[in-house]
């Protein structure tokens, strides 16, 4: 027993030696090189806890000690933060040679999306992979994926038991959860594989998701139960795509136009075929991106219409009068060519993206010591780089009152990208700007390529949604839910319910 308390001892010793030690250190031997770090007390944690709790809250408080460039400890990493657009600019233009977005985001991807594609190969790779992918995301794509989506969005309608009736509440996060993983399936999958989305695959897609958590980015082979169902969904998804691609090269089927045979007949430019698993990896891939920012800014959506219905009113008033000359009898199914008629449906698409962005965070590694022009800053090359594009965003210097949700903020107003040079990183040319402080899909070489998919999805989902329902908080509720910062991804905390009450009870 003596032991015991002796050893106890020592360990509260040595503990408390090593906080002393810290903050000696923080206090007198910094370096004037490098930029001011946060203070912490306890090593290693350091300033972990405050910003995974909440990322913008904690990037204000240090901006307003520090100034736009500061230093804080992330579960042992030494993580530079540079806010405003000179921080966006810096580091998510920074040359490939001195920033590199593999080493972060590869411990914590490619257990979910599977080897040799995305942050699993060398960057050349996945610029062609990105090139292959645009096959789904080209103007003519887009056309043809309208009315897909538009279906499913009627089709969940009608068969979900959480529109049983002709009013009721929903918990709006999980349903947009479900809707979107069936709207990116139908349309950048093909039909092969949205007739697969039974329960079983919707059980695996969800464990798959839970890959991305936050404790991933450094123990993503931890046996923990989350990573076990992680890699038994991966594995399992990946036979589903396997046996189609199998099936469809020993029948010699004939070539079909969807995602599938789209990669099946690619070629990297080293004259290589894309390998079988690889194709299932990508599909993989796609389906996600494809999901997570929709499932996501169609919630927030719908979860601001239902706290101000005035503007969902306005949303279908829109639509009777751009699309049904003024009678709501006349609406049609949605085209293309209808979204450009709906200004108010993107600014609200916009500014939701705004006000709500799925990323706070996006981080590069230093390759080189970094000098930081018009400071004495040079990053060394034990940092981690870290861009916040949604804080600017979020400045009332950019957008008046910009903590309010107000989608008129847009009718006079257009967010174009600034004059740049056009790059080419290996899938399509694309403006090198990234001094907009609007920047709800990145910069560089590691922008989304499905920016135009995300709005074409949100707002097709939005319009027949507010077409066939009126929604409001539940009473006695104001504004809408918190932010859950606990996944890599922005969302409203589960368990978010609205009420709905159909338009037209009729046709219940």
């Amino acid at each position: 027993m003596a032991d015991l308390v002796h050893i106890a001892a020592y360990v509260v010793a040595a503990f408390l030696a090593s906080i002393i030690l810290n903050i000696v250190q923080q206090l007198f031997f910094y370096n004037k090189n490098e930029p001011p770090v946060v203070f912490h007390w306890v090593p290693f944690v350091g300033s972990t806890i405050s910003y995974g709790m909440e990322p913008y809250t904690f990037f204000t408080a240090c901006r307003n000690k520090y100034g736009d460039i500061f230093t804080f400890i992330l579960l042992g990493r030494k993580t530079t933060v540079y806010l405003g657009l000179d921080g966006n600019e810096f580091i998510l233009n920074g040359k490939l040679k001195d920033v590199n977005a593999e080493e972060v985001y590869g411990p914590l991807t490619t257990p979910v999306f599977g080897s040799d594609v995305v942050y699993d190969c060398p960057n050349w790779k996945l610029m062609e992979q990105k090139k292959f992918v645009k096959f789904g995301l080209t103007q003519k794509a887009l056309e043809s994926h309208v009315q897909l989506i538009g279906k499913e969005v009627l089709d969940y309608i009608k068969t979900s038991p959480r529109f049983k009736g002709v009013s009721g509440t929903i918990d709006i996060a999980a349903a947009m959860s479900e809707i979107t993983i069936f709207t990116a399936a139908r349309a950048l999958q093909g039909e092969e594989v949205r007739q697969k989305l039974t329960a079983e695959f919707a059980e695996l897609y969800h464990d798959l998701d839970k890959g991305f958590s936050p404790i991933n980015f450094m123990l993503p082979w931890a046996p923990l139960p989350h990573n076990r169902k992680r890699d038994i969904a991966r594995d399992t998804m990946k036979t589903i795509y396997m046996d189609i691609i199998n099936n469809r090269r020993k029948n010699g089927a004939e070539k079909g136009s969807d995602m599938i045979w789209n990669l099946m007949g690619c070629v990297y430019k080293d004259g290589t075929p894309i390998p079988d698993n690889e194709i299932a990896h990508m599909m993989i891939c796609l389906l996600m991106a494809g999901q997570h920012t929709s499932s996501a800014s169609s919630s927030w959506i719908m979860l601001r219409l239902a706290s101000q219905p005035k503007i969902a009113e306005e949303l279908y008033q829109e639509q009777v009068r751009s699309l049904g000359g003024g009678n709501n009898n006349n609406l049609q199914p949605l085209q293309y060519s209808d979204v450009a008629k709906l200004p108010l449906l993107q600014n609200t698409v916009k500014e939701t993206l705004r006000l709500h962005g799925s990323i706070h965070s996006l981080m590069r590694k230093v390759k080189n010591p970094l000098p930081i022009p018009g400071t004495s800053y040079i990053i060394p090359t034990n940092h981690t780089l870290l861009a916040s594009p949604g804080v600017t965003a979020l400045s009332d210097q950019f957008f008046p009152d910009a903590h309010t949700w107000n989608p008129h903020r847009w009718d006079d107003r257009t967010e174009e990208e600034e004059d740049g040079d056009m790059v080419d990183y290996g899938y399509g040319s694309v403006n090198k700007g990234t001094r907009s402080p609007y920047l709800p899909f990145g910069a560089g070489r590691h922008r989304c390529i499905g920016e135009k998919f995300a709005y074409v999805n949100l707002g097709v989902i939005i319009s027949t949604l507010v077409r066939n329902f009126k929604f409001e908080n539940l009473e006695g509720k104001k504004g809408v839910p918190d932010t859950d910062f606990t996944s890599l991804f922005s969302r409203p905390m589960l368990g978010s319910y609205i009420r709905w009450e159909r338009r037209f009870p009729e046709g219940a």
